[in-house]
């Protein structure tokens, strides 16, 4: 007779369990397990031990989760208090066992307990995280640029409004870089902060496996006071075609501006670089400016369109409360959370001065899941759109309308980052 196997244990994983919990995480990501004590030791200067969860069985490490203090910009500029979620993964070999559930569900309630608003992911997989209250929030397009038709002059680079490009490296970004991103995220709904290790990990400063890295380029521009107002850090390969004709291609890992302006001077500076017949944009905001800062806009074709940034709300009234309205009106808001602490009917007045969100028994204008809320709270989404998709019920005649009103924004929210 084969003996009971034990519960899988769910837990807060200890320092000593760091290397089987990345063995776990790089099975997951279908990467090599091996482990190395560089990695560990890393790994173990930043993770926050009672948000790193492991499930065990029989000693063994079968999935992992992390979470982590996150700010959220929410439309309006206001950062508001996030749980970031990542490094979810279940082995193989315990897949459909509920263990994802539990974890997501001690997390959230430690999140809820800690204040925390909303959480916050990016997802590799669409249908997984619907079920606990995620709804897609901002999404994120790639572009290829074919420079050579985009009908650039080369001799005319853009308008001359005092403004340059400087080249600078690692250690320059790392003193310019986050005073910059801080000024653009609080312009930018839908935008995370950026601790001081990321800034030490996109230079190189920071590496543990030094063997992969490639020393990118970085450039800044400056306004005519001297001011920095944008940032671009990108790679280049070395391909050439059979008669000596050089077909080089920069890639772009991270591009940020705060004017227009700037904006506009990098994406030129990147397509007037010598050799270079292709410019990949990385991940920008689907209404970027790109694509028609170009002569010929067609010239950018979208290699990869997708949902980015997904959020939970944990708190209707905090989430409604911090953001501004451009429109005014009230609404009540029947809002279903069957796995959380969202759930209940909320009365929505709004308007440019400011916003009151109270619980309330009158009757509901909209009914909606707290995942589709989520979809609406950066202001990307329509109410409209979502009602006739049967995602979201009117229980008054122009209710949507209204909320398309009052939610909706002029330009699209974007978050830059992965994490």
């Amino acid at each position: 007779m084969t003996a009971a196997r034990p519960d899988i244990d769910v837990r807060p994983i200890a320092e000593a369990e760091i290397a089987d919990w990345t063995r776990a995480l790089n099975t997951g990501f279908l990467r090599s397990p091996a482990v190395s004590g560089d990695e560990v030791a890393d790994r173990a200067s930043y993770i926050v031990p009672d948000r790193t969860l492991g499930a065990f069985d029989a000693g063994r490490c079968v999935a992992t989760f992390r979470s982590f203090p996150q700010e959220v910009t929410a439309v309006g500029g206001a950062a508001v208090p996030a749980d970031a979620i990542t490094n979810v993964t279940v082995s193989p070999t315990h897949r459909r066992r509920g263990l994802l559930s539990r974890m997501m569900a001690r997390d959230l309630a430690a999140a809820r307990e800690r204040g925390d608003v909303v959480a916050t992911l990016i997802a590799a997989e669409y249908p997984i995280y619907g079920r606990y209250g995620f709804g897609p929030a901002t999404s994120a397009v790639q572009w290829t640029i074919d420079v050579p038709r985009a009908g650039l002059d080369p001799r005319r680079p853009g308008p001359d409004d005092g403004g340059r490009i400087d080249l600078v490296d690692g250690d320059d970004v790392r003193k310019l870089g986050p005073d910059l991103h801080e000024r653009l995220r609080h312009l930018k709904p839908g935008a995370v902060d950026r601790s001081e290790r990321w800034w030490r990990m996109s230079t190189g400063a920071l590496d543990v496996n030094r063997a992969s890295w490639v020393e990118p380029f970085h450039a800044v521009h400056r306004a005519a006071d001297g001011t920095v107002e944008g940032l671009v850090r990108y790679r280049c390969d070395d391909t050439w075609g059979d008669a000596k004709q050089p077909l080089n291609t920069a890639t772009v890992s991270d591009l940020i501006a705060v004017t227009p302006a700037a904006e506009r001077a990098l994406w030129l500076y990147l397509c007037s670089i010598d050799w270079v017949v292709k410019v990949k944009t990385g991940w920008r905001a689907p209404d970027d400016l790109l694509p028609h800062l170009l002569p010929d806009p067609r010239a950018a074709g979208i290699t990869t369109q997708a949902d980015w940034l997904w959020v939970r709300v944990l708190d209707v009234v905090r989430a409604l409360e911090a953001r501004t309205y451009q429109g005014t009106g009230a609404l009540v808001l029947e809002v279903a959370d069957r796995t959380g602490p969202a759930g209940g009917r909320f009365r929505l007045e709004a308007g440019p001065d400011g916003a009151a969100c109270t619980p309330t028994t009158r009757r509901a204008d909209l009914v909606l899941d707290v995942a589709e809320l989520a979809t609406l709270w950066l202001g990307d989404e329509s109410a409209v759109r979502l009602a006739a998709l049967g995602r979201v019920q009117e229980e008054r005649a122009g209710a949507a309308r209204l909320a398309d009103a009052l939610l909706r924004t002029s330009r699209r929210p974007w978050c830059p980052d992965v994490f």
